[in-house]
């Protein structure tokens, strides 16, 4: 069978019978075939841990009075985007907790002044508004990030308290319309996820056709409600990872940085297993240990051209090589020019 075909049964078994080994090596080969032995590196600027939001899993969930809130102005948030670019990223990442400080007007004006630095752009800020959406998209936003985290909706109402998975689901769909590159993913190892769900994840992710895919073990936060549970495996999250490229040969897929937070060479070991994409920290200063998803959150007290030198030779010690150009999903009629 292709393996884009595979069945929800197929996937169970993957996830659960076939050697784990066997599992990577397949996948690092559809994405050898697919899209060669590039990785592509995105700049992510961590810019506000203010949250509306209360998800039993986050470590910057409202709820949470341990943290120290901040976001940055307009002025700094474009200014580390320009380092960024200045040490060679192509794609610039801006993620949020869902901070509404950052309207739409202000969203665009930022998104006005990193698209003039000639790069592609991504925003992961939430759910928001259509017309949100679509000022993004005029403004120049190329890509949007936003996990479904589990399609178990039980599971989602659980830990995802007032909110609403169908909303989540339809925010999806309406980046999708608007000819964003979409990326979503989930959560793997979550209190009372099963292996049966986690099929249906993935191929729930297929279904609505994402462009990129980020699989992440669950961490246990000490200052969350789920803080005593078990928390999710690396091995967990790499079958995940590997059986979502085996499902989708040529999308995006990150090395996601809580792989490393379990394993030291974590990343590698998801590049090995099929993933293509790094998106090392360019958040500078005392913002990289404030915006705290999970704990052990790795290359605190780095700065970014020490995360983009020490993750390029990390690369090429596999036997990778660097992107060039903006490494947008290959198989995009709209995809972004090089």
């Amino acid at each position: 069978m292709h393996s884009s075909e595979l069945t929800h049964a197929d996937i169970v078994d993957l996830l659960t019978t076939v050697p784990a080994g066997d599992v990577y090596d397949r996948a690092d080969k559809v994405r050898q075939a697919a899209l060669g032995s590039d990785v592509h590196l995105r700049g992510l600027i961590e810019f506000s841990n203010i949250c509306r939001n209360d998800c039993l899993y986050c470590g910057i969930r409202r709820g949470n009075k341990g943290v120290t809130r901040y976001h940055m102005d307009d002025d700094e948030l474009v200014e580390t985007a320009r380092r960024a670019v200045d040490i060679g990223f192509q794609t610039i990442v801006l993620q949020s907790g869902e901070d509404l400080h950052y309207d739409a007007n202000r969203m665009c004006r930022i998104i006005e002044r990193i698209k003039a630095m000639d790069v592609a752009l991504t925003l992961s800020i939430g759910e928001r508004e259509y017309g949100d959406y679509q000022a993004f998209r005029n403004a120049g936003a190329d890509r949007y990030l936003m996990r479904i985290e589990t399609t178990d909706v039980d599971l989602y109402h659980r830990l995802n308290p007032g909110m609403s998975w169908q909303r989540r689901h339809e925010c999806l769909l309406m980046i999708k319309e608007l000819g964003y590159e979409l990326g979503s993913g989930i959560m793997v190892g979550l209190p009372g996820q099963t292996v049966e769900s986690i099929a249906d994840d993935l191929l729930y992710l297929k279904s609505i056709g994402v462009d990129m895919a980020g699989i992440g073990p669950f961490i246990p936060h000490p200052g969350t409600p789920l803080a005593h549970e078990q928390g999710g495996t690396l091995e967990q999250a790499l079958r995940t990872m590997a059986i979502m490229r085996l499902l989708l040969p040529d999308i995006n897929i990150p090395a996601t940085t809580a792989m490393e937070s379990l394993h030291p060479q974590g990343r590698i070991m998801a590049l090995q297993a099929g993933a293509n994409v790094v998106m090392p920290n360019v958040t500078e200063g005392e913002y990289r240990r404030l915006y705290e998803l999970y704990p052990g959150k790795i290359c605190v007290n780095d700065t970014p051209i020490h995360c983009r030198t020490c993750i390029g030779l990390k690369i090429q010690s596999i036997g990778r090589t660097i992107g060039q150009g903006r490494g947008g999903h290959i198989s995009r009629k709209n995809n972004i020019q090089q």
